[in-house]
This record gives structure tokens, sequence and C-alpha cells, in this order.
């Protein structure tokens, strides 16, 4: 056996890659900076109670855990960026208004999410902490589809839930929380057979149109047909109704700037993670969502300090494999000549115009063929001056 292979889904990113992911991590850092979003920088490493704190169960299945050789503690390699940003805005800002926080790095996964998907994704993406209207909802989701756009997507698909709608139906159906377990995992997995036994053991107490209504939720995908027609087939529980009033309000903004956009009133993903709007994005070929987000205004009081707050992710490694890749830049081919000063103030002033300049250092030059330059800088009439290969 190779000591170099890599683990499964774990690969090395090659330069052609590289360059174009980082890209797009500037493009879009530097669409979140001029949207008032402050950069920040959660560590990699951190006690596991610190890092699942908020972050729902499935957190802990996909994190990797280590000892700590100084306290003895588990410590665990991050996951999902999120929580750890939640922490920082709680503790350490402490601010009392809104604040909007963006970060960027590598989060690490035990087991891939799909079949393509690498176990180390490179996360970015933007929080917005301190106020629970629709407002900010709109604000975070359209700088997603922004994201997106300026990373080089096109051909849009985004599909909005609301956790509420099944949180009212429980409430309101008065469903105990051993069954309303069971039916939150068969609803998942869309398994109408398993629904169909759930719901004929509910007792007599259940009221009758909500047993319906947990049968219907699984057909409740569309467009926004959707939401009239879980206005009749759903129960008018006030955290219901709610719920399909701020969905069909954001519905009518984002529908004119994404290509298609349905609502999935089934989708109960992060379920006891996520408090109101869930929303997903998809483009091309992809099974996947490319970025994902909602609103979590529980998370805060793991944290002791509960604040509004919603949110995106996405996955940059992912997006690039999406998009045309740009032609790999070339470079200028400069010469090695020592003590120059000429030469090195011909160098940096190119590298300041954003030119790449390759020196070629002695006994090098069958090389030249690798550098990737088509120019040249050569010495003509009392100057270095550029000319094509």
């Amino acid at each position: 056996m190779r000591q170099w292979i890599l683990p499964e889904y774990v690969e090395d990113i090659l330069p052609a890659e590289a360059w174009r992911t980082e890209m797009m991590r500037r493009r879009v850092m530097d669409l979140l900076w001029v949207h008032g979003y402050e950069l920040v920088g959660p560590p990699l490493l951190e006690y596991v109670e610190s890092l699942l704190s908020g972050s729902g169960g499935d957190t802990n299945l996909r994190m990797f855990k280590v000892v700590d050789q100084l306290s003895g503690r588990m410590m665990g390699l991050r996951a999902d960026m999120t929580p750890q940003v939640a922490r920082i805005d709680a503790h350490l800002l402490n601010r009392k208004g809104i604040t909007r926080l963006c970060y960027a790095g590598s989060v690490l996964h035990t087991l891939p999410s799909g079949l393509t998907r690498t176990r180390e994704p490179l996360q970015i993406g933007a929080e917005l902490y301190g106020h629970s209207g629709l407002e900010s909802d709109l604000e975070v989701q359209r700088l997603m589809l922004k994201s997106l756009a300026i990373a080089g997507i096109a051909g849009i698909h985004l599909d909005l839930g609301h956790v509420a709608v099944f949180r009212g139906l429980v409430k309101g159906a008065g469903i105990p929380a051993e069954l309303e377990a069971e039916l939150f995992g068969v609803l998942q997995a869309k398994d109408t057979d398993a629904l169909r036994a759930l719901c004929a053991g509910l007792s007599r107490e259940v009221d009758t149109h909500a047993r319906e209504a947990v049968l219907w939720r699984p057909e409740l995908y569309g467009g926004v047909e959707v939401i009239e027609e879980a206005r009749h087939s759903l129960p008018d529980y006030p955290e219901i109704r709610t719920a399909l009033d701020e969905l069909e309000t954001v519905g009518d903004e984002l529908g004119p700037v994404v290509d298609t956009l349905a609502f999935d009133l089934a989708d109960l993903r992060g379920y006891h993670y996520h408090s109101g709007m869930v929303f997903a994005a998809y483009a091309g070929n992809s099974p996947n969502a490319i970025a994902l987000g909602g609103r979590y205004d529980e998370v805060g009081k793991v944290f002791g300090r509960a604040r509004p707050a919603t949110g995106f992710s996405m996955d940059l490694r992912e997006l690039s494999g999406l998009v045309q890749p740009d032609i790999y830049p070339r470079g200028i081919l400069a010469p090695y000549v020592k003590s120059d000063k000429m030469l090195q103030k011909r160098i940096d002033q190119l590298r300041n115009e954003g030119e790449i300049v390759v020196v070629e250092l002695p006994g090098h030059e069958p090389d030249r063929d690798m550098f990737n330059c088509d120019r040249k800088l050569v010495f003509e009439g009392g100057a270095w001056v550029t000319a094509k290969i």
C-alpha cells in the first residue's frame, strides 16, 4: 500500500481549481464586506461540548474527535462554523443591537454528505443576529443569491420551507413528544406507508383535521399554488397561518430574481436546529443543494444569551465544480540578472499592477514551458519591456 494515498473523499486541490476557488472566495467576501458583514475566524478545534451546543443531534455523528493532550478532554474538529459564530456573537462581541458576521474556512465531516462530495468542504457564509423580522430573512436570502451570482452560478432554483408549519401542527394537535420524533423521521424520509401507519395509531383525542393534515404534508411541494392548498388542507392554527404568510411574502419578493422557485412544506431539514423559514438553492445537474440557510433563533439560548438569528452557508469547492473554468492566468518570464535594480524595479511595477512575473532561475532554462508564461521581459532601448514569447 502506498503511504501517500489520501483517505476516501479527501483530496488535494491542484493549482487550477485552487486558483478558481480562491477567486470565488475573494469575490464573495468582498460582497459580504460591502454589505456590512464583519469577518470572524473561529478555531478549527474546540471542546466537543462547545461545538455541539445548539447544533442539532446529527453534528455529533459528523464530527471527528481527538483527545486534548493538555487537558485530557475530548476535542472536536468543527463540522459546521455556524454554532461557532453564534458563540462569538453571544460571548465575545456581546452587542445589544444587530450584528452581521461572515466567515470562510474548512470544515471536516466523518462521512460525505453525498456520493460526489468531499469530507473537507470549504464553507463560506454569513449570519445576521439581533433581528427577528422577515426583513432580515429577506436580506440574508438576497445576499445568498447575490453570492451565487458573483461566484458565476446561473440557473438558480430556490426552495422555501418553514419548520413552524410542522411545529404548529404538532402543538395544535397535541401530538405527544415521542410520536413527534417518529413523525419527523418518516416525513424526512417521505415514507408515506409508514406515515399512514403512524397516523392510524394516533389517539382519538387528536383532531381528525390534524391527522389528515399530517398525511397531506408530503404532497405540499410546488409553486405558489401550494400556499393556497396548504391554507385549505392544514388546520388554521396561528403558527401555521403566520408561516404561510411569511412564505408567500418571500416568494413574491424573490420569485422574480431566481429562475424557478418552489415551496416545500415537507422540508424538515434542521428541524431541531432551525426555528423559522429555511431555504435551499440548487443549480445545474447537481442533486445536492449548493447553498443552505434559515432562521435559528433558539441557538443563542445554549450560550446563555438568546438572540434572533438567520444566515446561510455554501461550499466553495462544490461551487467551483459547477462553473465554466476560467482560463488560468498567464505570466511574464523575467531573466535572472544579479543586482540589476532597473530590472527589479520593473518586476515590482508589474506585480503591483497584478501581473504574474516568474523569475527564471539559473540552470532551468529548459523548463520555461512549465512556467505558464506567454510574455517575457527583454532589455531594449535602455529599458526592460515585455515581448511575446
